[in-house]
């Protein structure tokens, strides 16, 4: 399986320091099981760190055009071995 670049963005008023992360972390991202065509624009979706600090982030795909165009690139990507 590939790795495949996520877009995800912070909530208001939230960052890593206010999170108290410090750039370390290893992260596991509670993702639907079919992510390509279960996320949505906007979706926020729940992060946990290997130190167990717990917090949601926002999905960085504003619209139904851009969320087309990654799963295109994504499939593309991980079919090609790159």
């Amino acid at each position: 399986m590939g790795i495949i670049p996520f877009p995800l963005c912070f909530k208001p008023r939230e960052d890593a320091d206010t999170l108290g992360l410090i750039g370390h972390e290893c992260y596991t991202i509670d993702l639907p099981s079919n992510v390509m065509s279960k996320i949505r624009p906007g979706q926020d979706l729940a992060m946990l760190t290997d130190g167990g600090k717990s917090f949601t982030c926002t999905v960085r795909f504003d619209t139904e055009v851009e969320l087309a165009y990654f799963s295109m690139e994504a499939f593309r990507n991980m079919s090609s071995g790159t």
